[in-house]
């Protein structure tokens, strides 16, 4: 008998996120699972019919019963709670519907519909925590720790922990601090650590055929939020010093007025930095023109819990990355493989030492089947859906 499981994610499928960190996994897991879906789309996505039918008709072929739900904003606390009281009532129609044994809660918004849900019926609850939420609200400075909201998410926090049945963690980093909490002592739940994947059959090593001009530093993605971009254009500044003839090729959507701020800010010559934006399909191809990649993120306490799909991508592309400690299980990665640097400060001579060793990282020829080795060890999409795979199999043994 398959296993029958309801799948519920506050993203959209509609969302680059969605798709990428939802649907690739769950396309994969539907052909031996009866697998139903929640998600909540937002307005603007929901408008664009073509992208719409699209991804319903990807979705309806994959057997996955997709029950997608309007995301509500204005009125935020308002907003989440009508949309969490939708979800309850759907979730609950579903797994009496359909019999359904598991509820797989993305992160902490689903998790409260499904502590609703296994308390009415008693079905298995799978938290798949994506990080500590509630204490990057506070890490990114929209919440006061002192404040009540901060709180209350920390009080539901630890009725998720202590009443899933089991619990995904993106990083080992962060099991190790879930093992400190005091009201987990000898209340540990069953953790299972599977990072954030990607897609390797993509994001692999490809030819480029144009010749380089020196070393190229790659950047590939967002510049704000969490992202230290001020400390990687430092970086690219200090690669001049060592290379004149560097270049640095930045992959960015929506945000080129800021980089450009940011390289003037930092004396950057214009003739340095190509800036382009591509489709998420021509990507990996424009990655194959970098050397060696960089990106920094805050390391703060809830990045503990963090495990970026950059690094895995670079990686699967073959490409050794610079990275900084302080941020999930990067540091392990990328040193204890060898495909990499990770920096325990900014300061300038760490950061020209850490410079140097990558630029002789890169110059390896054996570097780039190394990093594409550690890639598949840690972040392949396929490792990844065995584990979920195991995880719901051992849910359900466990009755």
């Amino acid at each position: 008998m398959k296993i029958s499981l309801l799948y519920i994610s506050y993203d959209g499928m509609l969302e680059p996120l969605g798709q990428s960190q939802v649907l690739a996994y769950l396309k994969r897991l539907a052909p031996e699972r009866c697998i139903h879906l929640i998600s909540f789309e937002k307005a603007e996505d929901w408008e664009n019919e073509v992208q719409r039918q699209h991804i319903a008709k990807d979705i309806s072929e994959s057997g996955i019963v997709w029950h997608p739900l309007r995301y509500h904003k204005r009125l935020s606390a308002l907003a989440t709670a009508w949309d969490i009281s939708c979800g309850i009532l759907l979730g609950l129609w579903l797994v009496l519907r359909y019999r359904l044994r598991i509820v797989h809660a993305r992160s902490y918004v689903p998790s409260v519909m499904t502590l609703a849900l296994k308390r009415l019926t008693g079905v298995k609850y799978l938290f798949d925590m994506r990080g500590f939420w509630a204490d990057e609200r506070v890490d990114g400075g929209l919440w006061p720790r002192s404040g009540r909201l901060f709180k209350v998410a920390k009080w539901f926090e630890r009725c998720f922990l202590l009443r899933a049945d089991h619990v995904v963690s993106l990083t080992q980093a962060a099991v190790y601090e879930l093992q400190k909490f005091p009201y987990l002592q000898e209340k540990m739940p069953p953790v299972t650590v599977i990072p954030t994947c990607a897609d390797l059959e993509r994001f692999k090593p490809m030819p480029y055929e144009q010749d380089r001009n020196g070393f190229v530093l790659g950047y590939v993605g967002s510049a704000g939020t969490w992202y230290l971009f001020d400390e990687a254009v430092a970086c690219f500044a200090q690669l001049l010093r060592i290379k004149s003839n560097a270049s640095f090729l930045i992959i960015n959507r929506g945000e080129h007025s800021y980089i450009r701020a940011r390289l003037a800010a930092a004396g950057i010559p214009d003739k340095a930095v190509e800036l382009i934006s591509v489709t998420h399909d021509e990507v990996p191809r424009q990655m194959a023109r970098m050397d060696a990649g960089v990106f920094f993120i805050k390391p703060v306490f809830s990045k503990q819990a963090s495990a970026p799909t950059k690094l895995a991508e670079f990686l699967g592309c073959g490409i050794p990355c610079l990275g900084n400690a302080g941020v999930g299980d990067m540091a392990g990665v990328l040193e204890g493989e060898r495909v990499g640097v990770a920096l325990n400060s900014f300061d300038e001579a760490v950061m020209a030492a850490g410079l140097k060793i990558l630029i002789d990282l890169a110059a390896e020829p054996s570097t780039s089947s190394r990093c594409r080795a550690a890639a598949q060890r840690h972040f392949s999409l396929d490792e990844g859906i065995k584990r979920y795979a195991e995880v719901y199999r051992q849910m359900v043994t466990a009755e």
